[in-house]
Order: structure tokens, then C-alpha cells, then sequence
């Protein structure tokens, strides 16, 4: 693969000088690029860059770009804290921020309340891109940000501990329980636990639990825009995480648990299962002694009541700021950094899951990264958080009452009959 990853990078290189101001002087006007204004510096707002990767490719972009440098810009790790540090900017008509990464949740948020732009029409290859990934990125039927790359939860497996007990991966929650009951009886296990996952209180609580309660073949909020937690699939969902807590195959200290903490105790060698994003694939992977896991893993579909589950949709999107000066130079930057080459590039070094539906099923790339093709079911079978248009609000109730159920201070009927009731205000304010 050697030259595969040469050839990305002379095309990413290749594209990146084509966006430069030489290219730009013969482009004609009515591209869409000519519809934004304003050339220069700009800041790019994301989350952490745990791999590197991101940084490598603006040092690129920069090169070709003296002129029109990208400073990255890290948020906090974790998702809640992302939004709300976007939007105070906001609220400020701050232009810190220029480039700024949605989750696929905030975008109508986001453009509803002015301060991301709408998009030209035409300026991305939306053909080319998962239909689904698209539709996150509108508002009203119109464009306000560029999907960059999307996923869905994930199960990680030892499989060396799956095969020293005779067992395949679990496709069901009891599959699930019962290879752990069975491995953990193994003196290689010892020091291992069976599950984890995202249960700190924050947006990855809320992403659990819908596909807990997804998964048992329920909904937290249904097509009706009314909340549906009242329900034995409902319950069923959040019981698998109350008696996961209650049993002890998910470890206590899980309840405060993000993407980070999780991958951290995966690969040390402290987990058989774990809930993640494909982005985990490459860092469990890595030979450099930071991961105990390196080649005695893989992944799988989440599992559900009676077979497979249903992952969350996860896709990052991203704006301009409304308030941001040189829009040329963001919406030029998008364009090449939500490329398919940059895809290509990114889903080889970092595991970044692409947008462009044939990277799924290019055959150089699934000898590579064989869970593509598996990947893909798993985003047309994936299902998306609850719709609730004041976002905010309805995962601030779901975290909290969540929470109260994973640690006992509710039964899982009373959490649910609380989240139900304020659920039932938010979406009818």
C-alpha cells in the first residue's frame, strides 16, 4: 500500500497548490468559490487532534498557501464542551473562529440561529458523497456546511481472548454477556473487563443510549417529533446499560468514561469489548508500544437484543462562520480538505471514516482496512440521535436522567418517566 499512500499525498499536494492564488486569477466568476469574499489567514475550530494527522495536512496546505495559512484551533475534548465554547463564540459575533467543525446534530442549530453561512450551491461533489451525510448538512433544504468523513459505533473485540475460549463475536446483547462470562474465567484475562463505552455525563452519554434504546428495536423520540421512552424496547435499551453498571461487566470508573478514556483502557489490554468510533482502529493498531492490543483485535457491528444493533450516525460537518473575515479562503480550504483525496489520505493514516461511498468498496483500500465494507452496512443501517430542535436542552435532560439510572439514584422506570415528561416540554416549547 506503499504507493497508495504516495499517490494521496502527491494529489492532495497536487490540489492543494490548485487552490493557490495563481489558479484563482484565471478561475472563472461565476464558480462558487468567487461568491464568498475575503482572502487571508484563517483559524480552523476543531477537537482534539489525538493522531497528528490533521496538523501534517494544514503544514501542507500552508506550504502551498503562505498567504492564506490555517491555525488550528483545539477545542475540548469532549463534544458538550466543544459546542458551548462555538457558541459563546458566536454569541459574541466573535470572528476567532472561521472554519468551524459541527457534529451533524448542531448544523440546523447552528444555521437556524445565523451563524454558519450557507454553502454556494455546487461547491461540493454531493453525487459522490453518502446521501445520509448530505442530508446533515442541510437546513431547510439548503447547504450550511461539507460532510467530512462519517461513521457509526463500532464494537471492538480482543480476538485473541474470543479465540482461546472458542467463541466468535457477539451479535446479541446476551451473545455479548455470555463470552464474558466464559472469557473472563481465563487466566489470560486476568485484569480484563468485559464492556465499555462513553457513560461520562456529555453528548457521548446521550449517543449510547440511543443506541441502546435503537438497538432493542425502540426510540427515544419518534417520527412524530414526540418523545417514546415509555415503551418495553425503551426500557429494555436502558436496562442493558443499568445491569452492565449493576453486574460489574462495565467497571465503575466507565461512568466517567469519554472516547478518550475508553480507547486508553482498550488498548492497554483492560478491555474484551468496547463501544467506539473508527478512528480507534488505527491508534489499537499502532507498534510503537503505546497500545498492549496491536494485532489482537478487530471490529464488528454493535450488538442489539436479537441481533445486530443500530450505531448513532457520527459526521463531523464544516462551516464558515458567518463572522469570519476571508470566506474565500474558507470556503477554498473546505473544498480541498473535505476532498476525496484528503478522505483517501486521512482514512489511510488516521482511520477517519470517508464520505465518498466508493472508498467503501475500493478493493486496495478494504485490503487495508477490512471493516469498510462492514462499515458502510453499518451506516445505511445506522440511525440518527433524537431529533429535537432544542438539542441542547434535550441531551442536557437525557444525560442527567441517564445518569441517574446508571448510578442508582433512579430505577430505569423512573428515569424514563422523568426524561419522558421533560423531554415532552422541551420539543413543545
Amino acid at each position: 500500500m506503499k504507493y497508495r499512500h504516495a499517490a494521496a499525498l502527491a494529489a492532495i499536494a497536487l490540489v492543494a497548490t490548485a487552490c493557490g492564488s495563481d489558479s484563482e486569477s484565471s478561475a472563472p466568476d461565476a464558480s462558487p468559490a468567487a461568491e464568498a469574499q475575503g482572502v487571508g489567514p484563517i483559524t480552523f475550530a476543531n477537537g482534539k487532534d489525538s493522531s497528528g494527522v490533521l496538523q501534517e495536512l494544514l503544514d501542507k496546505w500552508n506550504a502551498a498557501h503562505p498567504d492564506e495559512e490555517v491555525t488550528l484551533v483545539e477545542l475540548p475534548a469532549q463534544a458538550d464542551g466543544q459546542r458551548q465554547q462555538l457558541i459563546q463564540n458566536a454569541q459574541t459575533e466573535s470572528d476567532a473562529f472561521d472554519v468551524i467543525a459541527l457534529d451533524v446534530v448542531w448544523t440546523a442549530e447552528f444555521a437556524a440561529n445565523g451563524w454558519v453561512d450557507e454553502l454556494p450551491e455546487g461547491a461540493l461533489p454531493t453525487s459522490d458523497i453518502v446521501p445520509s451525510l448530505v442530508e446533515g448538512t442541510k437546513y431547510f433544504d439548503k447547504m450550511y456546511a461539507a460532510p467530512w468523513g462519517g461513521g457509526t459505533g463500532l464494537l471492538y473485540y480482543r480476538t485473541d481472548l474470543l479465540d482461546a475460549a472458542g467463541l466468535e463475536p457477539p451479535t446479541t446483547w446476551d451473545e455479548l454477556v455470555a463470552a464474558c462470562d466464559a472469557v473472563l474465567q481465563l487466566p489470560e484475562a486476568e485484569g480484563v473487563d468485559c464492556y465499555g463505552g462513553q457513560f461520562n455525563k456529555y453528548e457521548g452519554l446521550t449517543v449510547n443510549f440511543s443506541e441502546a434504546v435503537n438497538s432493542a428495536g425502540g426510540s427515544v423520540v419518534g417520527s412524530d417529533g414526540q418523545p417514546t421512552l415509555t415503551t418495553p424496547e425503551a426500557k429494555a435499551g436502558l436496562d442493558f446499560l443499568v445491569d452492565g453498571f449493576a453486574s460489574g461487566r462495565i467497571p465503575k470508573e466507565a461512568i466517567t468514561w469519554d472516547e478518550e478514556a475508553g480507547r486508553r483502557a482498550f488498548q492497554a489490554g483492560k478491555l474484551l469489548f468496547h463501544r467506539n468510533w473508527s478512528y480507534v482502529y488505527a491508534l489499537a493498531n499502532e507498534t510503537d508500544g503505546s497500545s498492549q492490543v496491536a494485532g489482537k483485535f478487530d471490529i464488528a457491528p454493535i450488538p442489539g437484543a436479537t441481533g445486530y444493533g443500530h450505531g448513532t450516525i457520527g459526521a463531523n460537518n464544516l462551516a464558515i462562520s458567518s463572522f469570519a473575515t476571508n470566506k474565500k479562503t474558507a470556503l477554498d480550504f473546505i473544498t480541498w480538505i473535505t476532498s476525496q483525496d484528503v478522505a483517501q489520505h486521512l482514512l489511510v493514516e488516521s482511520s477517519q471514516t470517508p464520505a465518498y461511498g466508493a472508498m467503501y468498496d475500493d478493493p486496495e483500500l478494504i485490503d487495508q482496512f477490512a471493516f469498510l465494507p462492514m462499515l458502510k452496512e453499518g451506516l445505511q443501517n445506522a440511525q440518527p440521535r433524537p431529533s429535537i430542535v432544542h438539542y441542547g436542552d434535550g441531551t442536557a435532560a437525557i444525560q442527567e436522567e441517564v445518569t441517574a439510572a446508571l448510578t442508582g439514584e433512579k430505577s430505569a422506570e423512573q428515569a424514563l418517566s422523568d426524561l419522558q415528561d421533560r423531554l415532552s416540554e422541551i420539543v413543545d416549547q
